[in-house]
């Protein structure tokens, strides 16, 4: 009777959950109030106890200012309420920014981001930090164990795989006379960047969560606004070393995040800060990260020079998250795909100001252990004051995706 009863009570709960995670569902807050501060380029992830951590960068301005650092704040599962925001990483009298949080096989939460050394983004110095004691009740930050550079060492045959990547690139446009002169120009200056250790060596940002490949590989995507392409660093002992990818080089293809098909393949969405018609960019990888396929537009995923989120679902389905426009940052986008990509049959929208004044990017989606679905995203909206600004958090099922917009 007794084996029965607990047979029982876990066949209940899961009957239980999967009806919740199934049931169209939507309800969204700011993790704090409005403020003139900076706030942007949050990533959110699930904690074992069934904590939701959220992690931005916050300050002045990156670009300018020197006050920049990332803080963090926790939704506790016992209360439902989010934290008073608390310090994840500050290297003082440097700007910290775009910073991405994964949590790995071993239960260690791990936060990756850049430190900017001169307030330009080719002077970025790529850190991480790890905790195996994240879960605080009382609003606490992360005890960390460890802080590491992540020191980028492309190898000494980047110079002609950025030169091949080019050219294989260019040979799938159709380019028009007028402007050949530009991107021989822009050939010129890659190629010339390539050459040089030092500039190949710094100035690369995460973004994006992580990807852990069969629980061993973690995958980093990785881009540099220097370059205007990204790449991916990998590291197979949880990052005693590290291995860096061939170039994933288009038509300024930034902040990859992946997906992976059924077939092993891996897939990253990229955001898109080159010329119309303004897409989100895709490349393919069939050995695990290190070689990529030539990166090409997505037929029907629009991109306005904005961050996304790509992830695979439990069902084996796959959802985007994303300004789903060519211009401007003022419509949030969930989709659904059903074929791993080829198509977005369902499309829901988090945010849609018809005003067009305010903004809504930078999205962080994951999918909790319940089926559930939790997003946080920048909330910057116009006041008579000027532009406020913070994080927002939306919690909601793939059934809210299904209905479409009401």
């Amino acid at each position: 009777m007794k084996i029965a009863s607990i047979v029982l009570t876990i066949v209940m709960s899961f009957l239980t959950s999967h009806a919740l995670a199934e049931k169209p569902e939507l309800s969204s807050e700011l993790i704090f109030p409005l403020e003139h501060w900076h706030n942007h380029g949050s990533c959110i992830v699930e904690c074992p106890n069934g904590d939701l951590l959220t992690c931005w960068f916050h300050g002045s301005g990156e670009r300018k200012e020197d006050d920049v650092l990332i803080l963090g704040a926790r939704k506790t599962k016992a209360t439902g309420k989010w934290t008073k925001p608390f310090i994840m990483a500050d290297a003082p009298g440097f700007p910290d920014t775009n910073c991405c949080m994964i949590i790995d096989p071993m239960k260690r939460l791990w936060i990756l981001w850049p430190t900017i050394q001169a307030n330009t983004w080719e002077s970025a110095l790529m850190k991480y930090k790890i905790s195996t004691n994240y879960m605080q009740a009382d609003g606490k930050p992360p005890v960390w164990n460890s802080m590491q550079i992540l020191h980028m060492k492309p190898g000494d045959d980047f110079p002609e795989k950025v030169k091949l990547a080019t050219d294989k690139y260019l040979a799938t446009q159709n380019i028009p006379e007028a402007f050949v002169p530009k991107i021989e120009l822009w050939k010129k200056h890659n190629n010339k960047q390539a050459k040089d250790k030092l500039t190949r060596r710094l100035g690369w940002f995460t973004r994006a969560h992580p990807y852990i490949l069969d629980g061993k590989t973690m995958v980093v995507g990785l881009y540099s606004d220097g370059f205007s392409f990204s790449l991916a660093a990998l590291t197979d002992d949880w990052g005693k070393t590290w291995r860096f990818s061939d170039p994933i080089l288009g038509g300024a293809n930034i902040q990859p995040s992946f997906a992976r098909k059924k077939n092993g393949t891996l897939v990253t969405y990229m955001r898109d800060n080159g010329p119309p018609p303004k897409r989100v960019l895709v490349s393919e990888s069939e050995d695990g990260g290190m070689t990529w396929s030539t990166v090409y537009d997505h037929p029907q995923l629009f991109n306005p020079g904005a961050g996304l989120e790509l992830a695979n679902l439990n069902d084996g389905d796959w959802i985007c998250i994303y300004n789903d426009l060519e211009g401007g940052r003022h419509s949030l986008a969930v989709s659904i795909s059903e074929d791993e990509g080829k198509t977005w049959k369902w499309t829901r929208h988090l945010e849609l100001d018809p005003s067009k004044k305010g903004s809504y990017h930078y999205p962080s989606i994951i999918q909790a252990a319940d089926g559930t679905l939790h997003a946080t995203y920048s909330y910057f909206t116009p006041t008579p004051e000027g532009s406020r600004k913070s994080i927002k958090y939306a919690k909601f099922t793939k059934e809210w995706i299904l209905q479409g917009d009401q």
